[in-house]
């Protein structure tokens, strides 16, 4: 039998100048709070557009979410099934 869970995602987004910062907060149902940040400094050639950088930002912002989470899974495994995860190898 499937398991509801309501899990609440915000999202801010705030230009300062040529910055712009992206923050994604998940809070799962069981009280866990994950976050993501994302940021775009200035553009190539001092050229900035704003509209282009929110969507970079706010991938960038859910991009560190997924890691978060991923790493949080991982470490959940491997405390509910010591030896399930295998270390990932060093990037050459």
């Amino acid at each position: 039998m499937a398991r509801a869970a309501k899990w609440t995602i915000e999202v801010a987004l705030d230009e300062n100048g040529d910055t712009t910062r992206a923050q994604v907060r998940l809070a799962a149902a069981g009280g866990a709070v994950f976050h993501g940040i994302g940021l775009v400094r200035g553009g190539q050639r001092g050229v900035h557009l704003p509209a282009i950088a929110a969507e970079l930002a706010m991938a960038r912002a859910f991009s560190d979410l997924t890691e978060e989470l991923l790493e949080a899974v991982a470490s959940d495994i491997e405390s509910a099934v010591p030896g399930a995860v295998a270390p990932v190898p060093a990037r050459a």
